[in-house]
């Protein structure tokens, strides 16, 4: 057999087998969810791309790597799938960095993730201040989960309280700090009554996500950077 002909079939062995590999362990060795995973994804790429062109060992050498351990990482799985404690041993845990808006620096110094490290993760979750996180967890693939204050959560409809009886719905006057003036000018309300109760509040329109007036003609008002309801 020729140089050529066997790195072609090297090469597509190489290839079939991490296909398999990744059929058996399924997509969370993609995403190299864990440490074993991900040592295991680089342990067997490495193996893989040695079996397609390194010709001067056997390639029955590299599949019996590749056997064992793609077998190694599939008993780890389910280890770790039905004993639970020693799951944490082998993937690892969740990390909590700021808790209560507080940074909890001993988890930090733990994990060996800096303070820059953190706020470039956060920059990556659209959080531009550090005093905005309620809560953020570094998840055990690496990623960073966030959670906000609640007065900087972004308002949502469903935040509204309206409760809207049989027959009736609220009029929405305003959304994303712009006047719908054809809601207006379909009902009673006018623009003078809208500027009046904002003035009430000590608020402007820009500073509004969403105003309603519900079926009994309170206003009700999310704020596009406040979560408090008026």
């Amino acid at each position: 057999m020729s140089d050529a002909v066997e790195i072609i079939f090297r090469t597509f062995t190489s290839f079939i087998l991490l296909w398999v590999f990744v059929q058996l362990l399924g997509k969370q060795t993609i995403a190299q969810r864990t440490y074993h995973l991900y040592i295991a994804s680089i342990t067997m790429g490495t193996i893989a791309g040695n079996l397609a062109f390194n010709i001067k060992i056997k390639s029955l050498h590299f599949i019996i790597a590749i056997i064992i351990m793609g077998s190694v990482v599939f008993m780890l799985n389910l280890l770790a799938f039905r004993n639970p404690r020693f799951g944490k041993w082998i993937a690892g845990e969740p990390a909590t960095l700021i808790q209560k808006g507080k940074i909890l620096e001993e988890s930090m110094e733990r994990m060996g993730y800096s303070l820059d490290s953190l706020k470039q993760a956060l920059r990556g979750k659209d959080v531009f201040n550090i005093e905005e996180v309620e809560c953020a967890i570094l998840e055990i693939n690496g990623s960073l989960s966030v959670l906000k204050k609640e007065q900087y959560q972004n308002a949502t409809k469903h935040d509204l309280p309206l409760l809207p009886s049989a027959g009736t719905v609220p009029i929405e006057l305003v959304y994303d700090g712009k006047i719908l003036y054809e809601n207006l000018s379909k009902h009673t309300y006018d623009v003078e009554w809208l500027m009046a109760e904002l003035k009430k509040r000590n608020l402007a329109v820009f500073d509004i996500s969403y105003a309603v007036v519900g079926t009994k003609g309170n206003l009700y008002i999310a704020l596009i950077k406040d979560h408090s309801r008026e």
